[in-house]
């Protein structure tokens, strides 16, 4: 199904509000003037507002994403969409794409 591709100004959040931004992006396609996003690029979490244990297994520390593009690859990697699945760790709870560009459309 095709959806919007993520880049490094998208809006990320994990399930407990904490901000999620890619480590590393892909700087060989742009839209909207910034750098897309390989699925295989690790995220990192600040300001998740999960308790530590014993209260939760909280907070979100990084997240890594499971789907992405199945037919538009970089490099040969696939790249992420509005609708790409993440994991936290050590929550187990997935991030949430809030906010991204609407102009460019990939499966």
């Amino acid at each position: 199904m095709p959806g919007f591709m993520l880049h490094q100004g998208a809006t990320v959040l994990c399930s407990h509000a904490g901000q999620a931004q890619p480590t590393v992006v892909n700087p060989r396609v742009m839209v909207s003037g910034m750098p897309t996003v390989f699925m295989s690029s690790p995220y990192v979490v600040a300001g998740c507002a999960l308790p530590p244990p014993p209260a939760a297994n909280g907070p979100c520390v990084t997240a890594q994403f499971v789907t992405g593009s199945v037919r538009v690859l970089s490099s040969g990697q696939p790249l992420l969409l509005l609708d790409s699945q993440a994991i936290c760790a050590p929550t187990g709870t997935p991030l949430l794409i809030v906010v991204t560009q609407t102009r460019v459309l990939a499966t």
